[in-house]
């Protein structure tokens, strides 16, 4: 078993004890954790900026990189749930990955002049 996959396992395992199976969702269940698991990264997110020393008006902040990396975390936790919620697998991410870097790679080889959504349709 790879690292991706002992990560999802022991995802799905903490989301089991928590009470939510992201698996063989109906339609409105599956909308419900999409927003779920959104809202909570975009809280994360949020954790993650209030981190770093953002108030150019205030002299007292410094970086808390430690938290930086624990909110990282707790952002990589709900994007694998997401994931699951999708019916995706490690494998599925993976390949999604490969795919849409290569995406990027061409889009910056091009000077990326304009939007095409046709170019990642495939992923």
């Amino acid at each position: 078993m790879d690292k991706l996959e002992k990560i999802f396992e022991m995802q799905d395992t903490l989301n089991q004890r928590i009470g939510v199976n992201t698996r063989d969702l109906d339609q409105e269940e599956k909308n419900k954790w999409v927003l779920n698991y959104t809202r909570a990264m975009q809280q994360e997110i949020a954790e993650l900026i209030d981190s770093v020393p953002w108030k150019w008006w205030a002299k007292y902040q410094e970086f808390d990189e430690q938290n930086a990396k624990v909110e990282i975390i707790d952002l990589f936790h709900f994007l694998i749930s997401l994931a699951q919620v999708m019916g995706m697998t490690p494998e599925d991410v993976y390949e999604a990955y490969i795919k849409k870097n290569e995406v990027n790679h061409k889009r910056q080889e091009s000077g990326y002049i304009s939007k095409d959504e046709e170019d990642s349709k495939h992923i």
